[in-house]
């Protein structure tokens, strides 16, 4: 948009200007149409969808449809519907003084028609900025016509001296308000059958009615609804009449890959400078942790209709910078590196975010939780270290972690969750072998992160019952496995913890 089109103030100067006015779905068409021939990334920050979601978007934009996007929680919905802002135009003109956002070559209400009667090329125009042209309403029981579409206000009748009988007593409702922009409704299916009933007119006749006017104003919106699928049966559902209207439906779904989930986490997580910099969090931990919610969604524990929102791996990476930070704080050490016992401080990050079914109600939530950061060791150690299901078949050959195993034979070891580095350190390098261990089969990770994964062995080792592991009150108990079936310790997630 020009500076010298942004000075102009009338609509005379607009038409002598060769100003060209279009409705949002054909300007939405337009953008795209030129993004996508200069090769201009579109939905900024959304990632996954490049081949499956967007292509939906784009022939829904390009079909001029209103659309509905479904899918689980944490499906990157409520974004897809904000990155749309990018297709309008930058700027466009409106009347001064409209209350909907009126296009002066259509104007819609009387205020607007009266105006240009009046005034005529001399009719006041402002310039509305895109960010402006967006609205977004979570739909809850408590939603009514009146929020969204609009009702008589008495105060505005006694102020202006007006009748009832008049349009100007009106107060437009929010959908009017976004007249020429893009309107959202989220989790559709929450609003009340009576209210979604007042929105099937708009979208098929292009007017709304409010109370006894007889009024058309042919709005000019670009609507976008999200939905979850669970709600159609758990909450609510969208009534037919409204569903036939909403022309183009478009299914979400999760990540489909670890490295996409990854990048997403990255992205969106919110760790600032100062934790960057005092907390090295090594690559194995952020891909052990995004198997967690990969585990989760197959979970017979947790309900699958639900979903597990990409929003539990977000937060289980700012816990688990926040617990390696905390240890770096109470030992008032300027830098450390992330550990694998980190990832049990996860567990608030998991227990908040999933619904359990009966079977995980019974293991309780604790238990679910340690269960799935047991299941994503035990899946993930087989890339950095030999397999401990062959080394145990493999008679014939020699089992790399004879010597580790054995050394647990006599001895035990505490990890403590507030351990120093250099504490935690030498608690790993006394057991013989593990270092070796480590170094032959990690050879190119750096002096700290082999002290993770000596760690990540005594887990990996623990998960396929080779040794045996234990929560202590403040870290973890690893232990020689004949030995701990003498002793009697609680179950993870149990009530005696």
């Amino acid at each position: 948009m020009s500076e010298k089109l942004l000075a102009i103030k009338t609509f005379g100067a607009l038409k002598a200007a060769g100003y060209q006015s279009k409705n949002i779905k054909d300007e939405l068409r337009a953008n795209l149409i030129e993004k996508m021939r200069s090769g201009a990334p579109l939905f900024k920050g959304i990632l996954g969808f490049e081949d499956t979601v967007i292509p939906d978007i784009q022939r829904a934009i390009l079909s001029r449809h209103s659309m509905n996007l479904l899918g689980l929680r944490g499906q990157a919905k409520t974004s897809i519907a904000r990155g749309m802002i990018d297709l309008l135009d930058e700027y466009i003109p409106a009347i001064d003084g409209s209350e909907l956002n009126e296009d002066p070559f259509h104007p819609i209400t009387s205020f607007s028609k009266a105006l240009i009667a009046e005034q005529g090329d001399d009719t006041p125009i402002v310039w509305i900025h895109r960010a402006e042209r967006y609205t977004e309403k979570l739909a809850t029981p408590d939603v009514t016509v009146a929020d969204l579409i609009g009702d008589v206000d008495p105060i505005k009748a006694a102020n202006l001296k007006l009748s009832y009988s008049d349009e100007q007593v009106i107060h437009f409702g929010l959908v009017p308000n976004s007249n020429r922009g893009i309107f959202v409704i989220n989790e559709l299916p929450d609003l009340q059958p009576r209210i979604q009933v007042a929105l099937f007119n708009i979208l098929q006749e292009g007017d709304i009615q409010i109370r006894g006017f007889k009024i058309r104003l042919p709005l000019d919106i670009q609507f976008v609804f999200t939905a979850n699928p669970e709600d159609y049966t758990n909450r609510g559902s969208i009534i037919t009449p409204l569903k036939d209207r909403i022309q183009s439906q478009i299914i979400t779904h999760y990540p489909k890959s670890t490295e996409i989930s990854k990048q997403i986490t990255l992205q969106e997580a919110n760790v600032n400078a100062a934790q960057r910099e005092r907390v090295t969090v090594p690559e194995v931990l952020v891909d052990l942790l995004e198997q967690v919610a990969f585990e989760a969604r197959e979970s017979e524990y947790i309900d699958q209709k639900s979903g597990v929102s990409a929003r539990l791996t977000i937060s289980a990476y700012e816990t688990l910078v926040s617990a390696a930070e905390r240890r770096a704080l109470i030992n008032n050490e300027d830098k450390t590196v992330a550990r694998v016992g980190d990832l049990y401080g996860i567990v608030p990050a998991i227990t908040g975010k999933v619904e359990l079914v009966y079977e995980g109600e019974q293991e309780g939530a604790l238990g679910v939780a340690y269960h799935l950061i047991g299941k994503t060791i035990r899946k993930q150690f087989p890339q950095f270290f030999p397999d401990p299901e062959l080394a145990k078949k493999r008679k014939s050959e020699v089992n790399v972690y004879e010597g580790i195993i054995r050394w647990f034979g006599s001895n035990e070891l505490d990890l403590l969750s507030d351990a120093s580095n250099k504490d935690y350190a030498a608690a790993l390098n006394q057991i013989e072998g593990l270092a070796e261990l480590v170094k032959r089969y990690q050879p190119n990770a750096s002096a700290e992160e082999q002290v993770m994964f000596m760690e990540l062995v005594l887990h990996g080792l623990s998960e396929y019952s080779m040794l045996s592991k234990g929560l202590l009150e403040k870290g973890l108990s690893f232990k020689d496995l004949l030995s701990s079936v003498f002793s009697i310790k609680p179950e993870y997630g149990s009530e005696e913890e």
